[in-house]
């Protein structure tokens, strides 16, 4: 019997990556298994004679439009082959270790372009937690990511994982927290990832897809075409989950309106504190960082850069604040916290960097400063005119300590 294999959706695109299902297929000649991520739908050709028959009876021009359906249908589920089957299937024991499965690191040095992603993986940095990273592409059980596995147990959705690790292994951000400031950082919590992250989404990946393509990180002679297939794929997505969200209906304008009044509003939450809540952590900011670092260092030349590094500059520091202290290995380019216009910048152009290796993951910029106190009067910058740095707002000074140097000073 013939039969005959093909991609299926129910939406309106070749491959719906939200929700994804796995298929372990074997290549020919080889005992490695990969990947293979889509819907595949196999339905047998009972009546291949018939259809047969249907070719010699159609027009040349029919013949054609179908043999180049076809062919068209078999690039299509080569380059998704490609695309999506391109980690090994790895066998991972997760008993008493977090495996953390997300998606690939950019090639930018962020890391990651979900703000998801990189919201789980500082918390665990924040908390303390060691923990594994899959790059495996998988999606959880729900269509979601990232989602994390504890002995042989799987957690997906932000929300439920950090109650998991909570309940679990007893850490936690907010043990500090008031129950009116706990119910504070759920809203904010709330606003970021229901209303904020839409917006951001819709700039990076409908209004500044050419630069978000360019950081997709693929490999192989046919990169270039993967990564463009994969972008469109997901603007696609984004623009049809935007629509049903409602956000979607509205202008360009009156998105990126949107997006501003958030932004703000996180800035005057802030002020001049070190973290939203206050002087210590808590797990809002593992949210709130997760997507201001998208407007920081994956949209270049765009509206949510040019607030960040400009009017909302107090959200700048608040970002590179957590970067130094839990991403040491994150290195960017400090010249770059003035917005500048980068529309002639290019794919192939990479940016300078500056190396903060020798921040460790748990030095404090106090720790930093104090050890260096010859470096407290060179300009750089973050240091202003008055010689004072951005970051000295930063600095916890106990008010005793302060009255007994007054007292020792001379008058």
């Amino acid at each position: 019997m013939y039969w005959g294999a093909g991609f299926a959706s129910s939406r309106s695109f070749v491959v719906d990556l939200g929700r994804n299902q796995s298929l372990a297929v074997g290549l020919c000649g080889s005992d490695e298994h990969h990947s293979f991520y889509g819907y595949i739908v196999a339905f047998p050709l009972q009546d291949y004679g018939g259809i047969m028959s249907g070719f010699a009876s159609d027009s040349w021009w029919r013949k054609t439009l179908y043999l180049t359906g076809g062919a068209l249908l078999a690039a299509a589920a080569y380059l998704l082959h490609e695309l999506l089957s391109i980690r090994k299937e790895q066998q991972m024991d997760s008993k008493d270790a977090i495996i953390l499965h997300q998606f690939s690191r950019p090639k930018n040095g962020v890391p990651s372009l979900s703000p998801f992603c990189l919201k789980m993986e500082t918390y665990l940095r924040m908390v303390d937690l060691p923990y594994q990273n899959y790059f495996d592409g998988s999606f959880s059980h729900r269509g979601t990511m990232p989602w994390i596995e504890y002995n042989h147990e799987q957690v997906s959705g932000m929300e439920f994982i950090i109650d998991f690790l909570e309940e679990k292994l007893g850490v936690t951000l907010n043990k500090n927290l008031t129950r009116e400031e706990k119910a504070l950082a759920h809203a904010i919590t709330t606003m970021v990832e229901e209303h904020l992250y839409w917006t951001i989404a819709y700039c990076q990946w409908i209004d500044n897809i050419e630069e978000t393509q360019c950081m997709l990180d693929m490999s192989g002679p046919l990169s270039d075409l993967l990564k463009w297939l994969f972008s469109h794929l997901t603007s696609g997505i984004v623009r049809r989950e935007m629509y049903s969200q409602g956000i979607g209906r509205f202008s360009r304008e009156e998105v990126y309106a949107l997006m501003e009044k958030d932004m703000r509003a996180l800035a005057t939450l802030l002020g001049d504190k070190k973290y939203i809540m206050g002087p210590k952590l808590s797990s809002v900011d593992a949210t709130v960082f997760s997507h201001l670092a998208q407007a920081m260092w994956t949209l270049p030349g765009t509206r949510p850069e040019q607030l960040i590094k400009g009017e909302l500059i107090n959200l700048a520091m608040y970002c590179e604040r957590i970067r130094r202290k839990f991403w040491p290995e994150w290195f960017v380019d400090l010249d770059d916290f003035a917005f500048e216009d980068q529309s002639d910048s290019s794919c192939d152009s990479p940016a300078p960097v500056l190396d903060f290796g020798l921040f460790s993951r748990t030095d404090t910029l106090e720790e930093s400063e104090a050890s260096s106190p010859s470096n407290s009067t060179k300009h750089s910058p973050l240091t202003d005119h008055s010689m004072h740095s951005l970051f000295d707002s930063d600095i916890e000074v106990d008010g005793s300590d302060v009255e007994q140097k007054d007292k020792g000073q001379p008058a």
